[in-house]
C-alpha cells in the first residue's frame, strides 16, 4: 500500500527544498487551512501536503509543478480522510479507478465519470506504479469527446483514498490492487493503451465510456449528456 493516513515526515525538519518551493508549499498550506478550517489543524495539513510532495519528488518531468501537484493530491487525501473519519459526509457516491500506471485507462474512466456525473458523484484515480505523464494518445482520444484530461497526472493511491471509496474499479493492476472489506470491487478487463496510437486507443476509450455509463445507471446517478 502506498502512503498512509498518518504521514511521518515533519515539514519543519526538511532542508531539501528550495526557497521557491518552500514559499509555494507555504501558500498551498494556507489555502488548505482555509478549506479544512474546523476539520483539520495546521500540523495535519502540513504533514499531508509534504508527504504528498514526496510522492512526486522523484519525477524530473514535473519538478516545476511539484507544489501544485502536492496541493491537489493533499486536498484529495484530506477529503478522503474526512469522509473515512465521518467528519464530512455529502452523500455522494465515490468511485476509485485503479490501473498500473494511472496514465491511460483509469484516467479516461475518471474523465468520463466526472464529465457525465457532474456534481452528483465523485471520481478519483490512482496507479500501483504511477507513470511520469498521462498517455498523450489517451489525452487526444478524450479530447475528441470534448473531455480534457491533459492537466491530470499519474498518482498513487493511499489508504485513506481507498477506504473512502464506495466502488473500486480495477484495470489490470492484479495482486497490487488494494483490497478492503465492505467495498464494491469490479475488474474491467481492457487493453492497455500504453504505447498505442490514437487509432488503437479509440476502441478502448469507447468501451470505457460504455462501462462508465452502465456504472452510473447502477449508482442511480443521471448521466449528463
Amino acid at each position: 500500500m502506498t502512503g498512509s493516513t498518518a504521514p511521518e515526515a515533519h515539514p519543519q525538519l526538511r532542508r531539501d527544498l528550495s526557497i521557491d518551493q518552500r514559499l509555494a508549499l507555504k501558500s498551498a498550506a494556507t489555502q488548505l487551512e482555509k478549506e479544512f478550517d474546523g476539520i483539520y489543524g495546521v500540523e495535519t495539513i502540513e504533514l499531508f501536503l509534504h508527504s504528498s510532495y514526496d510522492q512526486f519528488a522523484g519525477r524530473a518531468s514535473i519538478v516545476n509543478f511539484l507544489p501544485l501537484l502536492a496541493e491537489r493530491f493533499a486536498r484529495q487525501r484530506l477529503r478522503a480522510l474526512a469522509k473515512v473519519e465521518g467528519k464530512s459526509q455529502d452523500g455522494k457516491p465515490t468511485v476509485l479507478f485503479l490501473c498500473t500506471h494511472n496514465a491511460g485507462r483509469s484516467q479516461m474512466a475518471m474523465g468520463f465519470f466526472t464529465a457525465l456525473a457532474g456534481d452528483a458523484a465523485v471520481a478519483w484515480s490512482g496507479g500501483s506504479e504511477p507513470g511520469d505523464e498521462v498517455n498523450p494518445a489517451a489525452v487526444e482520444a478524450m479530447a475528441e469527446r470534448g473531455i480534457d484530461i491533459s492537466r491530470e497526472y499519474p498518482k498513487p493511491w493511499t489508504e485513506e483514498i481507498v477506504r473512502a471509496a464506495d466502488v473500486i474499479i480495477t484495470m489490470g493492476c492484479g495482486d497490487a490492487c488494494p483490497v478492503f472489506p465492505g467495498r464494491r470491487y469490479e475488474e474491467w478487463k481492457l487493453d492497455d493503451p500504453a504505447g498505442q496510437s490514437v487509432d488503437d486507443v479509440r476502441p478502448i476509450r469507447d468501451e470505457i465510456e460504455r462501462r462508465v455509463r452502465t456504472l452510473l445507471v447502477e449508482l442511480d446517478v443521471p448521466a449528463q449528456g
